[in-house]
């Protein structure tokens, strides 16, 4: 019978961990997995596979709907070996290693993130995933968290992504009303097909309608991540109805 993975809190700030190539489990934590990308992941991704968001979304992606709020969620899709490997992983390691998702990088720990609306920043938890066919955990090489976040590049990843869960789930069960089929379609654009999103501003007359900072427009034509941290505003003003975003007063009905 396979046993599933354990969680524990990390004792004293600190955890032993290494990974190689020369370890017999190498890559195995690299299939079978149900992965959930975030925005940034997908952006950091299909830009490193040099896609425009919709055909990374069409290749290696499936969707699903998140049961606690109905919003869409999107997974990385398994190859279709017996053993279910990601598709980015090689016989020599992770392909896209640059650019893997957040939760490739913070294995073997996992984040316990809350944000509440008012608040700046995250509340977190990390964890130890304790899997039995993980050699690595056996190893010698201690980690500080910090040490761990820094070097695995998850201070920009956690900070995209707390953006993310601000509009996401940083509101109680109560205040979320279930999307519809359009609203939908319209947080899938705005989050997960940023290249469509960019498209949508650009050929619609948003910039018209919208007051906007200075140099926000310039901007969002050419920078991912602040096109995406946009989207992220968008959504907060188009669905749930808060005052991120003004409208020009000739427009004002």
């Amino acid at each position: 019978m396979t046993v599933g993975p354990t969680m524990r809190p990390i004792r004293d700030g600190s955890f032993r961990f290494d990974c190689h190539n020369r370890m017999p489990c190498f890559t195995r934590c690299c299939a079978d997995l149900n992965l959930v990308l975030t925005p940034y992941d997908i952006l950091r991704l299909k830009n490193s596979l040099r896609l425009s968001s919709g055909d990374f979304l069409d290749r290696y992606t499936e969707d699903q709907i998140d049961d606690a709020t109905g919003l869409p969620l999107v997974r990385l899709k398994m190859g279709k070996d017996e053993s279910r490997h990601c598709p980015f992983v090689r016989p020599e390691g992770c392909s896209v290693y640059e650019d893997r998702p957040g939760a490739c990088r913070l294995y073997p720990l996992a984040r316990a993130a809350t944000r509440f609306r008012g608040e700046k920043g995250a509340r977190e938890k990390y964890f130890m995933v304790e899997e039995d066919h993980c050699l690595g955990l056996k190893e010698e090489k201690e980690w500080t968290l910090k040490e761990w976040l820094t070097d695995q590049g998850l201070v920009q990843y956690n900070a995209m992504n707390d953006g993310f869960m601000g509009v996401s789930t940083a509101r109680s069960p109560s205040a979320i009303r279930r999307p519809g089929d359009q609203q939908r379609q319209m947080y899938t654009m705005a989050f997960y097909d940023l290249d469509g999103f960019r498209s949508f501003l650009l050929k619609s007359s948003f910039f018209k309608r919208f007051q906007l900072e200075d140099e926000l427009p310039v901007q969002l034509r050419t920078d991912d991540e602040q096109l995406l941290t946009f989207a992220g505003r968008w959504l907060k003003f188009a669905l749930f109805g808060e005052r991120t975003l003004a409208i020009k007063p000739a427009y004002v009905p």
